[in-house]
């Protein structure tokens, strides 16, 4: 071989080589966008790209025939970011394919295109890539755009249905950019975990509705806002007409009998219970979340001392004896059971451990606005309650985040911060020495004491009282 020709062939060679690099750098770009698998005739895009504008599919048909050129082995692509997407039926796509391949092997073959009309070629791939990576960060946004707390506030309103230009401008006052809350947005909605919640929140909103047309349909009673009173009743009455239909009423002269009436006020307890260890909640002024957090709050000390508390300090919601307090477990204060000496009819007077509970405090004490799980009797023995009533019916608008306590505080209404209750009707009624009030099941109460009180909570009916609920346990 002369000279010339050894040259020449080093020249062919080395311009091989350069075409082969060149191919497989173009290649390998093309593994950031596509691979083609024949047997499905199908496209798998790689980068969990969901979104493909239409402009694309000319210039990737043509790019995936490009890397048809190379076995995937060369250039596998990880299985992990694959998803598939069918952008023809087969048939077609094969026809274009094999035409396509026609026209790319032309170009391929063809001596007369230069090393700088490759790279051109190259060049315009990379553009390609870019306008795809500059696409994909904003359909996907960087996690650290958005802390995931505002990303769970974000989806909670989304399912929530609230308008997306609210949602983007309370982002925006946070100090998030717009084009990031709105790519935020377009993401969420095709997020499986948010389509999966977002069905199950289209099941609990038929059943809010249904809540909301029972109690729509109840208003129209000329009693919706009112408690029925009723001197005496009967357990046959109380159950058909009250207990059974989840009715609250007031029950008056059922307690003329009990000793506890005419004995027990303060002076009584500290007379003749004074030295008995007593528990109470305290310093609750420090936590609005006092009732939530009781277990923080518990005190013990002398029933003398905390009568004196009540009898010198005013009115004051910093301490209160309340039902989970449990005195009547104690040996000593459990002996004021015998002062209620008869019971009506429709409670089991041989099932009272654990069944009848005290509350004791001086006037200005809140019992936060919540449902109890089971049946009970209110009776107010001394002093006066306000008790503001809503029917369960309206639990969608009361904020119920935490367990069986509403986040609304009925002495400070902030509509601003909780704007469906609005849509909530209260009871109010005012609870007298000698009253019984029945809150059935679910029924959301608030109570305050309008001076120094002494009452009982019974949840020893004779008819079923165990119920089991599903409550929440929101973070906010």
């Amino acid at each position: 071989m002369g000279a010339g020709d050894s040259g020449a062939g080093e020249k062919r060679k080395k311009h091989h080589t350069s075409s082969v690099k060149l191919r497989r750098a173009i290649a390998l770009l093309m593994c950031f966008f596509i691979h083609f698998s024949p047997e499905k005739g199908e496209l798998r895009l790689t980068h969990n790209w969901s979104i493909m504008p239409k402009f694309y599919v000319k210039k990737i048909v043509v790019l995936v025939l490009f890397y048809s050129l190379f076995p995937p082995s060369v250039f596998p692509v990880p299985s992990s970011q694959k998803m598939t997407m069918e952008i023809l039926p087969k048939d077609k796509l094969n026809n274009l394919i094999n035409k396509s391949l026609e026209i790319l092997e032309i170009v391929l073959n063809d001596q007369n295109i230069s090393e700088k009309e490759r790279a051109k070629i190259a060049t315009k791939i990379i553009e390609i890539e870019n306008q795809r990576s500059s696409q994909n960060s904003l359909n996907q946004p960087n996690k650290s755009e958005i802390p995931d707390n505002f990303k769970q506030w974000i989806a909670e309103r989304k399912l929530r249905n609230y308008p997306d230009k609210l949602i983007i401008q309370e982002m925006v006052k946070r100090g998030i950019k717009e084009e990031i809350v709105v790519a935020e947005l377009n993401h969420l909605t095709t997020n499986p975990y948010f389509q999966a919640g977002n069905n199950m929140t289209q099941l609990l909103r038929k059943l809010e509705s249904i809540l909301e047309v029972r109690h729509q349909i109840y208003q129209l009673s000329p009693n919706s806002n009112y408690i029925e009173r009723r001197n005496c009743i009967s357990k046959e009455e109380f159950l058909t007409k009250y207990y059974a239909t989840n009715t609250p009423v007031i029950i008056t002269n059922m307690m003329t009998e009990w000793k506890a009436l005419s004995l027990w006020n303060p002076e009584y307890f500290k007379t003749n219970y004074g030295d008995a260890d007593v528990e109470i909640q305290d310093n609750r002024n420090s936590n609005p979340q006092y009732e939530i957090n009781k277990k923080r709050h518990k005190r013990e000390l002398k029933l003398s001392k905390y009568v004196d508390m009540i009898l010198n300090g005013g009115d004051t919601n910093d301490y209160y004896m309340v039902a989970s307090n449990r005195n009547f477990q104690r040996d000593k204060i459990q002996h004021l059971l015998n002062d209620i000496n008869v019971y009506p009819d429709f409670l089991d007077s041989s099932n009272i451990k654990g069944q009848i509970k005290l509350w004791f405090g001086p006037g200005g004490t809140i019992t936060p606005l919540h449902h109890d799980q089971t049946n009970l009797i209110g009776a107010q023995i001394y002093g006066k309650k306000l008790w503001r009533i809503i029917s369960p019916d309206q639990t969608p608008f009361v904020y119920n985040y935490q367990t069986v306590f509403s986040q609304v505080d009925l002495e400070n209404l902030d509509y601003n911060k909780y704007p469906l209750f609005k849509k909530v009707k209260i009871i109010e009624v005012i609870l007298e020495p000698g009253e019984m009030i029945f809150i059935p099941i679910g029924w959301w109460h608030q109570v305050k004491s309008l001076n120094i009180s002494i009452s009982l909570s019974l949840m020893n009916f004779i008819f079923p009282n165990y119920y089991k609920y599903q409550n929440p346990n929101l973070e906010q």
